[in-house]
């Protein structure tokens, strides 16, 4: 029998998504999306549109969304109330979500947070909350033990966004956990936070199998 491609229709028309299958730990995930793009050359590329394609970004798989998942797959977050900002492919919400953990992904497009859904339901998640959610305009009052976030550093205009809600919905003694490949807006939002009374520690991973595979950093913040 054959396979049909699943296929993603996209107001800029209809793209095919891919598959990858990602071991973290003894478990294997599979997650769609609209295309890798791991290394830094891979990210020019895309973002100066030579891929030949107009991809949403928010279904592109990131190194930073890998590299977030396999932390994850090292961590205790069986129970835990966990949000996930800018979900993308749903992939380290999906880990957090079969390690036990009660997650709510959001996302400001309702494209992206299909795929979501779409990567939950082929991994036999049926636990996650999706929302659509805008963080100029956010009005989530709920506390998480763990507020997730792969690569959302990266505009310096949504910083005092993504600070409130932290500020506003991380529960006392819990943790915001951001992988970041070191963009410079990135590190200096989180050497600010940390002359604040931020405590943010770094385990460092490298993504992709091309040299130079890419680093990506996924931080730790804890308030003080």
């Amino acid at each position: 029998m054959t396979t049909q491609p699943d296929v993603l229709h996209t107001t800029a028309g209809d793209m095919l998504l891919e598959e990858v299958q990602l071991s973290l730990g003894d478990r294997t995930w599979s997650i769609l999306h609209t295309g890798a793009v791991i290394s830094r050359d891979q990210e020019l590329q895309f973002l100066r549109g030579e891929s030949g394609t107009t991809r949403p970004y928010g279904v592109v798989l990131w190194p930073a969304a890998i590299a977030l998942a396999h932390e994850l797959a090292t961590r205790d977050v069986a129970g835990k109330k966990v949000l996930e900002l800018g979900a993308g492919t749903g992939l380290p919400g999906i880990v957090a979500a079969s390690l036990g953990a009660q997650v709510v992904q959001t996302d400001r497009q309702n494209l992206v947070l299909h795929v979501c859904r779409q990567n939950a339901a082929r991994n036999h998640v049926t636990t996650i909350i999706h929302r659509t959610a805008d963080w100029t305009a956010w009005d989530d009052a709920e506390r998480y033990d763990l507020i997730l976030g792969s690569d959302i550093l990266y505009a310096e205009p949504l910083h005092p966004h993504l600070r409130r809600i932290f500020e506003a919905n991380l529960a006392p003694g819990g943790s915001v956990l951001v992988s970041d490949p070191f963009r410079e807006t990135s590190v200096g939002m989180l050497d600010a936070m940390q002359s604040e009374g931020w405590r943010i520690t770094m385990d460092k991973w490298t993504v992709g199998l091309a040299p130079p595979p890419r680093p990506v950093g996924v931080f730790t913040l804890t308030r003080a």
